[in-house]
Order: structure tokens, then sequence, then C-alpha cells
């Protein structure tokens, strides 16, 4: 029995040092990428992903609650836009994302605060491409812990499908034509603007 504890302990000892050994060779970021050629050019992208107000035109998230709640603070568009969320659903969770930099056609930042879950960064880089625009998604996240950079082996795992959902979306919504400007609505006599009455002839003047 006594050998049995030995070498348990040895082996719990073993697990022990390899996990806290092996976190100090691991990355003390998280970093996940995933790009996608589209067929528009880097303005009408840009104009996507640097308006939060249009997320939900590719976030791979909008699906998962249409109960999502959403408010809006800072300027309309540019640095300083922020957009909250809440949610029910422990998939989406809430918090919120502010335009750090934002620099058109080609580049934005975004602070992510996921609360108890922490902080991280998204980026956006949109590069002219014999297609149109090479759009990559990026994602970063100090690991701070033992626990943190295990996990942070997942991160790719994680992240990477639903970045890549997101990319599809966007894809189709910045490929759409841009809406046709109305045809003039045709002259017809009942729309025709009546021609003007001649003046009356000058009566002569009494003698």
């Amino acid at each position: 029995m006594l050998t049995v504890l030995k070498w348990l302990f040895y082996l719990i000892a073993a697990i022990a040092i390899i996990i806290v050994g092996g976190s100090f060779l691991l990355p003390a970021r998280a970093v996940v990428t995933r790009s996608i050629e589209i067929a528009a050019p880097p303005d009408k992208v840009f104009a996507i992903v640097g308006d939060l107000r249009r997320f939900n035109e590719f976030s791979p998230w909008a699906d998962l609650d249409p109960n999502i709640k959403y408010t809006f603070e800072g300027p309309e568009s540019g640095t300083g836009q922020e957009m909250n969320w809440t949610s029910d659903n422990d998939d989406v969770g809430s918090g919120s994302q502010t335009i750090i930099k934002y620099e058109p056609p080609n580049f934005v930042e975004l602070a992510l605060d996921f609360g108890m879950r922490g902080k991280s960064i998204a980026t956006w880089d949109l590069v002219p491409s014999t297609s149109g625009t090479k759009a990559t998604w990026g994602f970063k996240a100090d690991l701070e812990g033992i626990p943190a950079k295990w996990f942070g082996l997942m991160f790719d795992r994680w992240i990477g499908a639903d970045y890549e959902k997101g990319l599809a979306k966007l894809k189709v919504a910045a490929e759409k034509p841009a809406p046709e400007p109305a045809a003039p609505e045709p002259v017809t006599p009942e729309t025709a603007a009546p021609e003007p009455a001649a003046p009356a002839p000058e009566q002569p003047a009494a003698q």
C-alpha cells in the first residue's frame, strides 16, 4: 500500500512540474487570425467593419440570441464609437467593444471588454488584392497565470470557427450590389405640369 501511495505521489508531483514548468514555455498572448478574399474594394468593406452599428451584418454570434440588447455611445463613427451588448445566453454574454484606432479604408482596432471574462483586442486589416480586398480579422488577448496560458492553446479552435463564419457573412454583405437608383416616373397627361395660360388681350382705353 505504501508503495502505491509513493508512486501516486511521484505521479502527482511529475504532473504538477509539467503543468507549472510547461507554462513558462507557453506564449503569454493568445493570437487568432482568419482571412478571406472579398470581391469589393477596401472602402466598401471598411464601411461595414468600421461602423459598430453594422456589426450584426457579419457577426457570427448574432443568431445565437435574437433578443440581444444593444446600446451605442460616443461618436456616430470613428475613434471612440462604442457598442454595448447584453444577453442571457452564456455563449454570448455581456460586454462592450470600442474603436481605438480608425484608419480608413485599411485598418480598425477595437478594445473588447467581456467583464469577468477578461479583455482583449480585435483588429481588421483590409489590403487591396487582385479580387478586391483581402480582409483579415484578428484577435489577441494577454494570458496571465498558469491556467490562462494552458487555456490559451484552445483559443484558435474556439474562436477560429466563429471568425470564419463571420468572414463568410461579411463577404456576402460586402459583395452585395448597391441598389440601383429609382427610375424617374413617366410623365403622363395627369402628372404633366399645366402650361401657363396666355395673357388676356389688353382692352382699348375708353375715349
